[in-house]
């Protein structure tokens, strides 16, 4: 069997990445809303598509940490499970900083997103193995996710009347975006080249590389730049 060259992978990584910036610089800011005519049912759903939205197609730093957790795992359930494992974590932020409980830095919180995709992008090119760790790793850094999502809710604002709901199904619609991305990455890259014996060399490496050095990139401008 003839196994893909590195051009190939090149090709590869290159398109994913495109096809994950392209959304996200096309996409619209959310404008002002008048919620005094919704009712608990149309909040739900606008919450739900908000949080949906801010996974795919506008949150490309989550899309990126979300895609290193799947590229390690060869078992999609496990897969998920870390995936749910982050949404308990940035719901438990989320919901408290949203309850004023204590209210995120975000030039400190957005440098450290950028260093969790970092970092499990350099743990996925050094380990073949899924070790027991990585969910708590996975668990903390939801944490911190949590608090950059709670910035994007400040920003939308939230009903009074319906604070609860639109807490729930924007957290809701967050899982909803992760899931997404990882059936997409499994029908694109896992269905395929999972049981290949090649698949951590010519899939997992250049794939995280490439995702680290974007990751490594916000760092640096986030830190110096965005300050």
């Amino acid at each position: 069997m003839k196994l893909p060259g590195s051009t190939d992978w090149f090709r590869l990584t290159a398109l994913l990445l495109v096809a994950l910036l392209l959304p996200v610089a096309a996409s619209a800011h959310a404008a002002d809303i008048d919620f005094s005519t919704f009712s608990r049912t149309d909040i739900g759903f606008m919450y739900l598509d908000l949080g949906f939205e801010h996974i795919v197609p506008k949150g490309l730093d989550h899309i990126l940490f979300v895609l290193c957790i799947f590229l390690l795992n060869r078992n999609l359930k496990q897969v998920l499970l870390q995936a749910t494992a982050f949404t308990v974590a940035h719901s438990i932020t989320l919901g408290m900083a949203m309850f004023k409980v204590f209210t995120p830095p975000v030039h400190i919180v957005e440098p450290v997103i950028a260093l969790s995709i970092f970092y499990v992008a350099v743990e996925n090119c050094i380990t073949e193995k899924l070790h027991p760790s990585r969910l708590v790793i996975v668990f903390l850094f939801g944490l911190i996710h949590g608090m950059g999502f709670a910035s994007v809710l400040t920003d939308l604002g939230l009903p009074e009347k319906e604070f609860v709901t639109a807490l729930i199904t924007f957290n809701v619609g967050v899982e909803l975006g992760q899931i997404a991305v990882i059936l997409a990455a499994w029908l694109c890259i896992g269905l395929w080249f999972w049981k290949k014996p090649w698949y951590h060399k010519r899939v997992v490496i250049p794939v995280s590389v490439a995702i680290g050095i974007i990751a490594l990139y916000w760092t640096i401008t986030r830190i110096f730049f965005e300050g």
